[in-house]
């Protein structure tokens, strides 16, 4: 116990919803959801077309070689 915590409705809410997962047995379940929802949410977007570095390499078509240096005297 936190004693003079101040709490907003909404955490109030929230740590209760997530006391309640816990007391129901359903945490596992309910944690395997909340990360799928999290990489849809976050990461399934950025990689949707592929990996980003690979297709702007692939974009830019880089060469293999070296190229030359030009020194000037």
């Amino acid at each position: 116990d936190i004693t003079g915590a101040r709490w907003s409705l909404t955490g109030a809410e929230a740590v209760l919803r997530l006391c309640s997962l816990h007391v129901s047995g359903d945490w596992d379940e309910y944690w395997r959801f909340h990360l799928r929802q999290e990489y849809k949410r976050n990461y399934l977007p950025l990689y949707s077309n592929g990996v980003p570095l690979l297709n702007r390499l692939t974009q830019a078509r880089c060469s293999t070689t070296p190229p030359s240096l030009t020194i000037v005297v």
